[in-house]
């Protein structure tokens, strides 16, 4: 039975004992990212209860942790349902990602004195304007918090510029870049889309409406170098997927669905399900990083890199703009303006195997040196738990 309404309004509240360090992740990347931080709660005999808005980012987490944690629907907002929300959870402490500012959360924190530290904390391109424009509001929602450990520098500044006290503010760094690459058989991963072993794998990763049209035309100047290229489509949202679905029939490709199997002659996969892509990262030869062809911002890089895969992205990569800017000096990305140069970017990748394989090796010693973001922050949380 799914309990969203009943939780959302406090109907139906979790059963979790009591002093439980309570996690709240909105969305699926945010549940991804702060998997560190609840791994050594569990392993500290911990008990997390973590909050949640979306459903696809309760999906995950289940998929990540089953019944080693407990996992429930934010309540609304409003002082009365937070209030009895904390009250009846009764947390030792309140771990809340990037920017997931609740002022009742807050204020019903304070009340039962439930110490609140911001992890990945974030002010975005788009959003930071807003908080300025009502800083007086934001200063004062926002001093209950204990901590927040800032993603950037630049984050770190953003928060002082709203009214946070620069000693309340630590820059350690973004908790996505502690990604682990998926424990999956990449045979078997590969078999299920490429029965053959041996065909070249294109990633479409995390595209949107828009971006499939404007890549589309250039699979066959593609499939003139590399024949044998497969190309797999993969979705951000799954409502778009039978529209998808469509646009490849109105272009004529062939091509099949992720979850009705593959015959091996196609030429596109329409991913159709949530939940692999980390796994198809795995497997894949180039990977192309969607939500950056058109105005999105662009989405988590991370992920591809941790399984050694060097990225191309489109310019519009704002939601990630560090992590863009710093993966591409580092020779680990490469960053086209529009579909045109996609195309040739892709092209000599499939020419210059060379050329490709540096662009790997670049992705996987960047993340081997990024992978301490997690023991920092830890570091700072445990002394408080």
């Amino acid at each position: 039975m799914d309990l969203k309404w009943q939780q959302h309004f406090t109907f139906d509240l979790p059963v979790v004992p009591h002093g439980a360090v309570w996690v709240h992740a909105c969305s699926m990347g945010e549940v991804a990212s702060v998997v560190p931080i609840i791994e050594r709660l569990l392993a500290e005999k911990k008990h997390v209860h973590l909050t949640v808005v979306t459903r696809t980012g309760k999906a995950h987490a289940h998929r990540l942790f089953a019944d080693k944690i407990s996992c429930s629907w934010l309540p609304w907002d409003l002082p009365l349902l937070m209030a009895r929300f904390v009250q009846h959870l009764q947390p030792s402490l309140l771990l809340l990602c990037e920017t997931e500012f609740w002022p009742g959360m807050f204020k019903a924190c304070n009340k039962q004195q439930v110490p609140v530290i911001g992890i990945n904390t974030r002010i975005s391109d788009r959003s930071f304007p807003q908080y300025m424009a009502t800083r007086w509001f934001w200063s004062r929602i926002l001093a209950p918090v204990s901590l927040f450990l800032a993603q950037s520098q630049v984050d770190a500044q953003r928060l002082q510029a709203i009214g946070i006290s620069a000693d309340k503010i630590q820059s350690v760094g973004n908790l996505k870049f502690a990604v682990q690459a998926p424990e999956v058989d990449a045979q078997q991963v590969r078999r299920r889309v490429d029965p053959s072993l041996q065909r070249p794998i294109l990633v479409i990763a995390s595209s949107h409406a828009d971006e499939e049209a404007q890549i589309m035309p250039s699979l066959s100047t593609w499939t003139r170098q590399r024949p044998d290229l497969l190309t797999l489509v993969v979705p951000r949202h799954p409502e778009r997927f039978d529209e998808v679905a469509a646009l490849l029939q109105q272009q004529g490709i062939v091509f099949s669905r992720y979850s009705a199997g593959v015959r091996g002659d196609e030429s596109v996969i329409l991913v159709d399900a949530m939940g692999v892509l980390t796994e198809l990262y795995t497997v894949a030869d180039l990977v192309f990083i969607g939500g950056s062809l058109v105005p999105i911002g662009g989405h988590n890089p991370l992920e591809a890199a941790v399984c050694g895969r060097g990225v191309i992205t489109g310019q519009y990569t704002q939601n990630f703009r560090e992590v863009m800017l710093t993966m591409q000096q580092q020779g680990a990305a490469i960053v086209v303006q529009d579909k045109d140069e996609l195309q040739a970017a892709i092209l000599r990748l499939l020419q210059k195997n060379h050329e490709l394989q540096q662009l790997h090796a670049q992705a996987t010693l960047w993340m081997q040196q990024q992978n301490q973001v997690a023991d920092k922050m830890w570091d700072i949380i445990q002394p408080r738990l």
